[in-house]
């Protein structure tokens, strides 16, 4: 047996609150939505999808940021999407621990922590089509 992919990443979200995953996912991130089956619709939530990475935004009634628990996503447009965030107040925290791996932290709508990566940095040049 052995993992050969990541299908979707699950993150959580307040009750009602679609329109500003929407906003942020697709209008920020340059996510698409994607619709979820019949059964699972119900529930509330939105899916989005950005190549081959899927994110599941889910209702959780006693919802709680995640601080410290996060996705990382690669971007080919590091200084655009920095535009992007500052632009909507979103905050921008440059991190440059990682030698050759240019990354900010932001986060989304509700406060759940986002690392970005720029596609272009040296350790992912060759990964990214």
């Amino acid at each position: 047996m052995a993992i050969i992919a990541l299908d979707h990443m699950q993150m959580a979200m307040p009750i009602g609150e679609e329109n500003r995953a929407r906003q942020f996912y697709c209008g920020i991130l340059g996510m698409i939505e994607v619709p979820k089956p019949a059964p699972m619709a119900a529930r509330g939530g939105v899916w989005f999808r950005a190549g081959s990475v899927n994110l599941h935004m889910g209702v959780q009634l006693d919802f709680i940021p995640a601080k410290k628990a996060h996705p990382a996503f690669i971007v080919n447009n590091f200084a655009a999407l920095i535009a992007s965030l500052t632009s909507a107040n979103y905050p921008v925290k440059q991190d440059f621990e990682l030698e050759k791996v240019n990354r900010l932290f932001t986060q989304d709508c509700f406060g759940n922590r986002i690392e970005i990566i720029e596609g272009n940095s040296p350790k992912f040049a060759k990964a990214i089509p």
